[in-house]
C-alpha cells in the first residue's frame, strides 16, 4: 500500500510537472457591428425626453467582469460548474448583440489583473470600439476601467468597493496601471499545492482550464509590488500599485488627470460589509470624482434607510447585540436563540450565559459570525440580518450604508444601476432566467464548491469564538445564505444629446443619470420653475425662492419575445448564440409594461460634519409622496410641489421611483418565507446555490420592477447677511 500511494504521488506529481496552462489573453469580438438602421430602431425606441431637448436615452452597464478578474476565473472552473473563459472579447459581444447596450465598461479588480492583462484591457477595449463604426454614431460605446476593492474587518477599517471609469481608452491617455485596494487574500484565491495535483485529477477532461488558472495566478503574483510614497507617475512601468483608501485612490487619479469617475457599489451589501459601517467614515474624503453611486446590481438594492440597527453601540463606544423589533431581528440574536434551542434547559441559567456568549462571540466574529454556531442550517437563521420591507434588498443590509443613509449625510451622488456580472455578460437583466448562468449562485458541484459552510456538523451546545481574521476568505463570508439574494442585473441610463463617448461622458458627469432593476424602464425628472428655468435629474441648484414644481414622466418596460432577433442570429453562429447569449436576447415587442405609480422621496441633509447622523431617519421621508398613474395606457405623467420648502432653513434632495406593473423575477422572493395567517414567518425555503434546488429553478418570484431617478438637489435663498452651513 505504501509503494503504492509512493508510486500514485509521484506519477501524479511527473503529470502536473508535464503539463502547462495557457495564457488566457482578451479574445477577439465579432468582426460585424449592428446595422445602422437596427440602432436608429432602438433609439426610436427610446424616445427623446421632449422635441426641443434633443436628448435621448441611452442604456449600459458600467460594472462588468470578465476572467480577467480572479474570482470570475475560480467561478469559471469546473468545481464552480463554470462554463470556461469568458474574457473581455465576450463582454464586448454581450453588450453589442445579446444585450444591445449602448454603453458599457470593463471593470475587472485591480488586484488580479497583471500588467500583461492591463496592456489587453486597452487592447480590448480598442478593438470593440473599432467595430463599432462611426464614432459619432457607434452601435456601442466601451469603456475602460476597473474595480478597486477594499474590504476592512470592522467598521472603522472599511471603505468598501468603487469601479473607476475612464472617459478614454488610448494607451497614452489612461493609467499605466490599474490601481488595486490592500488585499493579498484576494489577489489570487487559495489553491494550495494538493488542489494543485488533486483538482486536474479530479476533473481530467477540463483539466486544462485548471492549468489555465494556475498560470493566471502566477503571472499576477509575479509582479512585484509598487514602492510606497511615490508619484503614481514616477513608478516602474510593471508593479502592482496599491491606493490604501478612496483619498489615496483620488490622489493617485489625480496625479495623472485623466477624465475619470470613481462609483461606490453594492454598498449596503452585508456579505462582506462589516456590521455598523457607516458613511460616516468618509465624510472627509469626498471628491469632485465622486458623483454617482450604484444603487442596485445583481447582488442587490443598496438604496433605502431604515432606523434598526444590526449592532448597537453603548454611550462607551461598546458593541452589544440589539434587541429584536418589528420587522428587524439581528444575527447576533439569532445566533443566541439557536444556541437556546440546544439547550436541555432553556430557561437556565447556564442556558442564558450560553446564549449571551453566542451574541457575543457572533458579533466578535463579523461577517464570519455564522462560523461561531456549529452545525447551523441556512434554514436555522430564519430572517434574520434582512430588511423585510425592502425592493430585493441586499443581503444583510448595512442602512447606514445605503444611498439614502449617504444623501442624508449630504453625499451628492446621482444613481446608476449595473450587473455586477462575472460572466461577462454586460446588461444581463433583459429577460428572467438562467439563475445559474446570469447570477453568480452555483450549479451541480454548487454544495461543494461552498466549502462545507451548511454541511450540517455537529450541533455543538456552545458557541465557538472567532475572529475575522482567524479565518479563510472562503469561510468567512456566507455564500451558501447569500445565494438567495442574487439577482441578474440593472442598467444604468443616461440622457444625451447623441450617441457617441462625449454625450455620454458628459451625462454622467452631470448625473443626468438613471438607473433601473434591469428593465428598460424610460423616465424623466425634471425642477420646472428653477431660478434658470426647468433642470433635469441630477441638477443642483440654488437661490431657491418659490416652492419647487416637478414634473415626472415615464414608459413601461417593453415585453420581450422570446428568443433572438434575425440580425443577431445572422452575426452569430447558433452555437454562439447559445454559449455566449444562452439562447436569449434582447428582443423586444410593441407592447410596454404598465407603470402603475410614482414615489418619491425628499431628504434633508445635514450639514455632513455632525457626529453619527443620529438624526438620520428624521431627514428621510421614504416615500414622502405617494402618485398613482392611471390604469390605461403605456405612460404616466404626474407633477408635484413641496409646499414646505420655504420654511427650511436648509436644502432637500428630491428623487423618485417609477414602479412598474409586477412581473416574474429571479430570486424574486428571497429566502422564500412561509408566513402564518398573521404575517409571521413560520419557515424559510431557500435558494440553495447547489443540488438541494433543482438545477432548472430559477426561483422566481412576483416583484415590482423599478427605476430611480438621480436626485435634484435645492438649496433656498439666504437672507440677506446669513451663512449657509
Amino acid at each position: 500500500m505504501r509503494w503504492s500511494l509512493c508510486g500514485a504521488g509521484a506519477l501524479a506529481g511527473f503529470f502536473l510537472a508535464a503539463c502547462s496552462g495557457e495564457h488566457q489573453g482578451p479574445g477577439s469580438p465579432n468582426p460585424q457591428r449592428v446595422s445602422a438602421e437596427q440602432v436608429s430602431l432602438r433609439s426610436e425606441r427610446q424616445a427623446p425626453a421632449n422635441p426641443a431637448s434633443g436628448k435621448q436615452i441611452l442604456f449600459g452597464d458600467l460594472h462588468v467582469h470578465t476572467t480577467f478578474s480572479p474570482d470570475a476565473f475560480v467561478m469559471s472552473l469546473p468545481l464552480m460548474a463554470g462554463e470556461g473563459a469568458h474574457p473581455p472579447a465576450d463582454a464586448c459581444d454581450y453588450a453589442r448583440f445579446c444585450s444591445a447596450l449602448d454603453f458599457w465598461s470593463l471593470n475587472d479588480h485591480a488586484e488580479g489583473i497583471s500588467p500583461r492583462h492591463w496592456r489587453e484591457s486597452i487592447e480590448a477595449i480598442a478593438q470593440c470600439n473599432a467595430v463599432a463604426g462611426d464614432p459619432a454614431e457607434p452601435d456601442t460605446v466601451a469603456f475602460l476601467g476597473w474595480e478597486w476593492t477594499q474590504v476592512g474587518g470592522t467598521p472603522e477599517t472599511h471603505f468598501g468597493h468603487r469601479n473607476v471609469i475612464l472617459r478614454d481608452f488610448e494607451t497614452e491617455a489612461v493609467p499605466r496601471r490599474p490601481i488595486a485596494a490592500p488585499r493579498p487574500e484576494f489577489r489570487v484565491p487559495l489553491m494550495p499545492p494538493a488542489a494543485r495535483i488533486l483538482l486536474p485529477l479530479a476533473f481530467f477532461s477540463e483539466r486544462q482550464r485548471y492549468y489555465d488558472y494556475f498560470r493566471y495566478a502566477e503571472e499576477v503574483e509575479a509582479t512585484p509590488p509598487c514602492p510606497f510614497g511615490v508619484d503614481t507617475r514616477e513608478l516602474p512601468e510593471d508593479c502592482h500599485e496599491v491606493a490604501r483608501d478612496p483619498s489615496e485612490l483620488f490622489e493617485k487619479l489625480d496625479q495623472w488627470g485623466f477624465p475619470g469617475l470613481v462609483i461606490p457599489h453594492g454598498s449596503a451589501w452585508g456579505l462582506m460589509t462589516p456590521a455598523g459601517t457607516s458613511w460616516d467614515l468618509q465624510l472627509q474624503q469626498r471628491h469632485s470624482r465622486e458623483r454617482l453611486i450604484e444603487i442596485f446590481s445583481g447582488h442587490g438594492n443598496s438604496e433605502a434607510y431604515r432606523p434598526w440597527g444590526e449592532v448597537a453601540v453603548d454611550e462607551d463606544g461598546r458593541r452589544d447585540c440589539p434587541v429584536p423589533e418589528e420587522g428587524f431581528e439581528a444575527c447576533c440574536w439569532r445566533a443566541g436563540e439557536i444556541i437556546r434551542g440546544r439547550c436541555e434547559d432553556p430557561a437556565g441559567e447556564v442556558c442564558e450565559e450560553r446564549v449571551r456568549a453566542a451574541r457575543s462571540n457572533y458579533l466578535a466574529a463579523g461577517v464570519a459570525g455564522h462560523n461561531t454556531v456549529p452545525g447551523a442550517r441556512v434554514e436555522d437563521w430564519g430572517l434574520c440580518g434582512q430588511c423585510t420591507d425592502c425592493f430585493l434588498p441586499a443581503y444583510n443590509l448595512r442602512p447606514k450604508m445605503s444611498a439614502q443613509y449617504a444623501l442624508a449625510r449630504d453625499f451628492r451622488f446621482g444613481f446608476v444601476a449595473a450587473s455586477d456580472t462575472h460572466t461577462a455578460r454586460a446588461g444581463n437583466g433583459f429577460k428572467e432566467h438562467a439563475r445559474r448562468k446570469l447570477t453568480e449562485a452555483r450549479g451541480p458541484m454548487g454544495r461543494m464548491a461552498n466549502f462545507g459552510q451548511d454541511d450540517g456538523g455537529i450541533a455543538s451546545p456552545e458557541s465557538l469564538p472567532l475572529r475575522v481574521g482567524d479565518l479563510p476568505l472562503t469561510k468567512r463570508r456566507y455564500t451558501e445564505r447569500g445565494a438567495s439574494y442574487l439577482l441578474t442585473g440593472g442598467l444604468s441610463a443616461v440622457h444625451a444629446t447623441g450617441r457617441d463617448r462625449n454625450s455620454i461622458w458628459r451625462a454622467l458627469e452631470e448625473r443626468e443619470v438613471y438607473g433601473t432593476s434591469g428593465d428598460r424602464i424610460l423616465l424623466w425628472f425634471d425642477l420646472l420653475n428653477a431660478p434658470g428655468g426647468s433642470v433635469p435629474m441630477g441638477a443642483e441648484v440654488r437661490d431657491m425662492v418659490e416652492p419647487p414644481r416637478f414634473r415626472v414622466s415615464a414608459l413601461g418596460a417593453l415585453e420581450q419575445k422570446p428568443g433572438c432577433p434575425e440580425h443577431v442570429e445572422a452575426a452569430l453562429s447558433p452555437e454562439r448564440v447559445a454559449q455566449l447569449c444562452l439562447g436569449e436576447c434582447y428582443f423586444p415587442s410593441d407592447q410596454r409594461r404598465r407603470i402603475q405609480r410614482i414615489e418619491v422621496v425628499r431628504i434633508r441633509p445635514d450639514s455632513g460634519e455632525s457626529a453619527g447622523g443620529a438624526a438620520a431617519s428624521t431627514r428621510i421621508d421614504d416615500p414622502w409622496l405617494v402618485l398613482p398613474c392611471q390604469a390605461t395606457g403605456d405612460g404616466c405623467q404626474v407633477e408635484f410641489e413641496d409646499p414646505e420648502f420655504a420654511q427650511k432653513e436648509r436644502g432637500s434632495a428630491y428623487y423618485v421611483r417609477a414602479i412598474q406593473e409586477a412581473t416574474p423575477a429571479v430570486n424574486g422572493g428571497g429566502l422564500r418565507c412561509e408566513r402564518d395567517e398573521r404575517g409571521a414567518c413560520l419557515r424559510v425555503r431557500p435558494c440553495h446555490g447547489d443540488e438541494r434546488t433543482p438545477l432548472d429553478d430559477d426561483c422566481l418570484g412576483e416583484v415590482e420592477e423599478r427605476a430611480w431617478s438621480s436626485p435634484i438637489f435645492i438649496e433656498p435663498a439666504q437672507p440677506a447677511g446669513s451663512l449657509l452651513h
